[in-house]
């Protein structure tokens, strides 16, 4: 696989991280309650920082030439 190919692929990981975290948001925001609304939380923001870490690093190593 190549380079270009595989950072296309971390990409659309971390857009999978995004997605699952605002739903994970919106859940605990308007459906849960307790300690399990905090829990659900932290895994959200964890998925959400995880996420942009990704994309910084699929940013900042510049475009792929083969």
């Amino acid at each position: 696989m190549s380079p270009a190919l595989m950072k296309m692929w971390i990409s659309f990981a971390s857009m999978g991280f995004m997605f699952i975290s605002i739903i994970l948001i919106y859940f605990s925001r308007f459906k849960l309650k307790g300690v399990i609304k905090a829990i659900v939380t932290i895994l959200a923001y964890i998925f959400m920082i995880l996420a942009g870490i990704i994309i910084i690093f699929v940013v900042f190593t510049g475009p792929v030439s083969e």
